[in-house]
């Protein structure tokens, strides 16, 4: 009778831990997978105002080229 306690005691034990290592490796998957979505969200966003101040740089250069043009002396007059 003592050996059947013993196994069953054993065996509740075992799936006791089994049961409490599963939802906690569950919640720190849970956790980590939260955190990695936040960096991928800021990285996404840095990448969207860095392709937004790429364009607007190559409107200021053609800006400056537009303006250099203008301002360039016209036939050789001397200023």
């Amino acid at each position: 009778m003592t050996d059947i306690v013993v196994a069953i005691l054993g065996v509740v034990g075992t799936l006791a831990g089994s049961f409490l290592g599963v939802v906690t490796s569950q919640k720190l998957t849970q956790f980590r997978l939260a955190k990695l979505e936040e960096q991928v969200k800021q990285h996404n966003h840095l990448v969207e105002r860095t392709y937004k101040l790429e364009g607007q740089m190559g409107e200021c250069i053609h800006d400056i080229r537009d303006l250099k043009a203008y301002h360039k002396p016209q036939g050789g007059v001397a200023q």
